[in-house]
């Protein structure tokens, strides 16, 4: 397992179009979340031990908030071929145990990781009503993130990056 570092992205890039499949079937795309006022974007995946560290407060924080405040999406862009635990059907059946109560992506291409230069579990991206980044650190950063989101403060300066592994890139 090697630790990778998430990328320096520029604030208020805007967010990328995608349209993916959920682990339960439904189809979504940005626009399925234009009424928020916070997107959260997690890529994720379910072999990852940091993501498992942090799993339990992450799906609590994403029910801490009002849908209309914030909508979480996680996603997962891992080679499912040579990482079952990440397949389609794995995720579902830990999206279920864990009752993960926001829509579980699967970017079966990885071209929706490519182009939010994602590139470790969990790598984290916050954006704003415009879709704007707002935020792109760790985990432990993220709520009083998504707080001051929320209350309309500007974005934080220190934003240190996330770290966890590599998404498992096809070869």
């Amino acid at each position: 397992m090697a630790l990778t570092e998430s990328q320096e992205l520029q604030m208020r890039t805007p967010c990328p179009s995608f349209t993916l499949s959920s682990v339960d079937g439904k189809t979504y795309s940005l626009d399925d979340f234009k009424d928020s006022k916070a997107l959260l974007v997690a890529f994720i995946c379910s072999h990852c031990p940091y993501v498992q560290a942090i799993e339990d407060e992450f799906i609590a924080l994403s029910k801490a908030f009002p849908k209309e405040n914030l909508q979480t999406i996680g996603i997962c862009s891992n080679d499912a071929a040579k990482y079952p635990e990440d397949s389609p059907e794995s995720l579902l059946k830990r999206w279920h145990a864990k009752n993960y109560e926001f829509p579980y992506l699967v970017d079966t291409t990885q071209k929706v990781a490519q182009a939010f230069d994602a590139v470790c579990t969990p790598d984290l991206f916050l954006y704003n009503a415009d879709r704007q980044l707002y935020y792109h650190g760790r985990f432990q950063d993220l709520k009083s993130a998504i707080t001051d989101l929320v209350a309309g403060k500007e974005p934080p300066q220190d934003q240190k990056h996330s770290i966890g592994c590599s998404i498992k890139w096809f070869d």
